[in-house]
């Protein structure tokens, strides 16, 4: 996407939206023109100020597009099914039998018909039967009070109550979306005549999401949901809106300009009557009306992969108040307009390539990464009624049963046997390593990251490190915690280099600039990383991680960017002993085989070893072949599943942060005085390092993470 994503001006470009009617020129699907659309004519927020009109001149093509039908001679619209509900006399329209409907251009939509259905939808819709008053009045109240921008409307609510509406706002979405802000500004000036903001609708929660290797032409000006992570985001845009000018003779300032199809015009001649002065008129920059817009690269989910696949990319252009909605990392949901924008040969040319740049038009955009093993997390909902699309202005729905998920897992947390409840819910179909699994539940819930006043930083993120013989599940331990994590990059230690994890630069394609791509560590910024193969790294690769692992930052500085990156993440290692299998005639420092600075930032580390032992090995055995049968007799008992997991390890890493107490700190004290101690062999001359200040920290986070599971605000 090139920094400027206005389109250029072509013969056959239709006029923008500030300066004629989305209801008089025609709903084209051909790429060609998309110069009256959104992105061209800077953003959906030049939609407000289009008014259909009853004489608009039939369009401004002397023919309609090849690939859409001519719109009929008047006559009776079509009149959408509303499921029972009779279609109420028009309140603005006048007699619909004296007066010819007006359609959108194009198509046989009146824009009458589809005005009564969206106010009858706004009116009528409930949740349930028993509601007194609508779903949507609700929330326009909502938005009214707390001074919003935007309605959030569900496409499933629309097409439960008119599927013939629903179908329209995939197909048109650029009209329907002007008349359904018109309607939704009529209620807001009935109920609050001197509100003087422009509430935008947002729809989400479309029937049907579509991939990104699927978008085809056919899908040009629709409505589209897409899901995938977001890899880059440019910086703020400001786009200009409205220009001023001033003259250079006499310092006259002539009145705002609107932006006409992605150009201003300068005024040729000075306004003023005593200058008239021709060419003097020069911008004038801090008078102008600028706004936000950013470019945000979106890549395929490795689920959405077919086998042998390469993630395919899509842009997204971002305005207003969608702005930094979503980070580098984030898995999103994103509802928008697919748009098609021509390109041109040269900078300075006006000539087009016959070759189109496609992107998504966004309206709505839902992290959707809370759920990542398909359970839907109840406890990821912002208490104060914002909706989790962003933090700025989106009102929703407060759940209504979240006090008594709340008070269900308060419950939960007063069970003695709690700790042992969440270990044996963590990865039930791997057998046994209890030790292991309550370990990773101490990494899931992670313990309190402390800044003091003076600057100084104590990370709260636990690293593991898991070092065992080949075939003791270390990788699908790492596959299961990858997977429930809430954010985090999944890597093997031999397909990783040193700029793949923490990051590197590149040129952009489009601007032709360079740009700073974010690694897998900074990609799994406030989530896990977990590296497999861990001993099979390069040594750069892997000496990148001692930054990241206790600083939690990545330092870079090529190519003439000098920057600090965030990477405040936990790091889940497995690795093999040197020469694949336990040595039991080695120390246990010489199998791990790992460099001292980069084993003391690890908080646990496990030694998971394959012994032969009859008993053990038939136990096993009868577990995998159990797992294959599906034997109800080996699923366990008490254990918690899927979604009261997320839930409970979500509720916890937000609302609980323990302190410690003069108890827990007299043992912590002495507890690492006893392990300092024990270096000190009596007799012997050598003295051996056998804890660090790192260690305390180790167990003062591990001991946060155990108050946490109990809910607990002291530990």
């Amino acid at each position: 996407m090139a920094r400027d994503s206005t389109p250029p001006s072509t013969p056959g470009s239709s006029p923008a939206p500030s300066s004629s009617s989305p209801f008089r020129t025609p709903s084209s699907s051909r790429p060609g023109s998309n110069q009256r659309r959104r992105g061209g004519g800077g953003g959906r927020g030049q939609r407000r100020r289009t008014t259909p009109t009853s004489n608009s001149s039939p369009g401004y093509y002397a023919t309609p597009p090849p690939n859409v039908a001519p719109s009929p001679a008047p006559s009776p619209a079509l009149t959408p099914s509303y499921d029972g509900d009779e279609a109420p006399p028009s309140s603005e329209g006048g007699d619909m039998d004296s007066n010819p409907p007006m359609l959108v251009w194009g198509t046989n939509i009146s824009v009458q018909d589809v005005s009564d259905a969206i106010l009858r939808f706004l009116k009528n819709f409930r949740s349930s039967p028993s509601d007194f008053e609508g779903k949507y009045i609700r929330i326009i109240d909502q938005t009214l009070e707390l001074e919003g921008h935007s309605l959030n409307i569900d496409g499933q609510d629309m097409f439960d109550y008119d599927q013939d509406l629903y179908v329209k706002m995939v197909r048109y979405p650029l009209e329907v979306l002007a008349i359904f802000d018109m309607v939704v500004m009529e209620l807001v000036n009935k109920k609050k005549p001197l509100y003087d903001k422009h509430i935008q609708t947002r729809v989400f929660n479309l029937r049907s999401s579509v991939n990104m290797r699927d978008l085809n032409p056919s899908d040009i000006e629709k409505m589209v949901s897409v899901k995938g992570m977001i890899i880059r985001c440019s910086s703020i845009i400001p786009e200009i809106k409205e220009a001023c000018f001033r003259c250079l003779i006499c310092g006259h300032f002539s009145d705002l300009i609107p932006i006409d199809r992605g150009r201003i015009n300068e005024p040729p001649r000075c306004a003023r009557e005593e200058c008239l002065a021709m060419n003097s008129m020069t911008l004038v920059h801090n008078r102008c009306r600028f706004a936000d817009k950013q470019i945000v690269r979106l890549q395929e989910t490795p689920d959405a992969i077919p086998e042998g696949g390469t993630p395919h990319t899509v842009s997204l252009l971002m305005h207003d108040k969608l702005v930094d909605a979503g980070k580098p990392g984030d898995r999103v949901e994103v509802t928008g307009i697919y748009r098609a924008m021509s390109v041109r040969v040269g900078s300075t040319q006006r000539t087009v390539k016959s070759l189109f740049k496609t992107y998504i038009d966004c309206l709505h955009l839902k992290k959707t990464d809370k759920s990542r093993m398909q359970a839907e997390d109840p406890m990821e909902q912002d208490v104060n009624g914002v909706d989790a699309a962003s933090s700025r202005g989106f009102v929703d729905d407060i759940p209504l049963d979240y006090e008594d998920k709340v008070e269900q897992l308060k419950e939960l947390s007063k069970q003695p046997d709690i700790y042992d409840r969440l270990s044996r819910s963590l990865a039930p179909s791997i057998w046994e390593l209890e030790d292991v699994k309550k370990g990773l539940l101490c990494q899931l819930f992670g313990g309190h990251a402390l800044k003091l006043p003076s600057g100084a930083n104590f990370r709260g993120d636990i690293n593991i490190l898991l070092v065992g013989d080949p075939g003791t599940s270390k990788s699908q331990l790492l596959q299961y915690i990858h997977k429930l994590s809430p954010r985090g990059i999944y890597t093997s230690g031999r397909g990783s280099s040193a700029v793949g994890l923490t990051a590197y630069v590149s040129k952009d394609p489009e601007t032709g600039e360079t740009v700073l791509e974010s690694g897998a560590l900074v990609l799994s910024d406030k989530g896990i990383c977990c590296i497999d193969e861990f001993d099979k790294m390069s040594d750069s690769a892997r000496s990148m991680l001692h930054e990241v692992m206790e600083q939690q930052t990545v330092s870079i500085a090529k190519a003439g960017i000098i920057a600090s990156l965030n990477a405040r993440t936990s790091v889940l290692a497995c690795a093999n002993p040197s020469g694949s299998r336990y040595n039991p005639r080695l120390s246990v420092i010489e199998n791990i085989h790992l460099p001292p600075t980069l084993l003391s930032r690890f908080d646990l580390i496990y030694l998971i070893l394959d012994k032969a032992d009859e008993r053990t090995d038939k136990r096993l055995a009868r577990h995998i072949v159990a797992l294959h049968y599906e034997n109800p007799e080996t699923q366990l008992q008490d254990a918690l599943d899927l979604p009261t997991l997320t839930a409970y390890v979500s509720y916890a890493r937000r609302h609980i942060h323990p302190q410690i107490t003069d108890e827990a700190a007299d043992d912590l004290i002495t507890g690492y005085v006893e392990m300092r101690r024990r270096g000190n062999f009596p007799g012997s001359s050598k003295k051996v390092i056998t804890a660090t200040p790192r260690q305390i920290e180790s167990v003062i986070r591990l001991s946060e993470a155990l108050a946490r599971m109990r809910f607990s605000e002291w530990k």
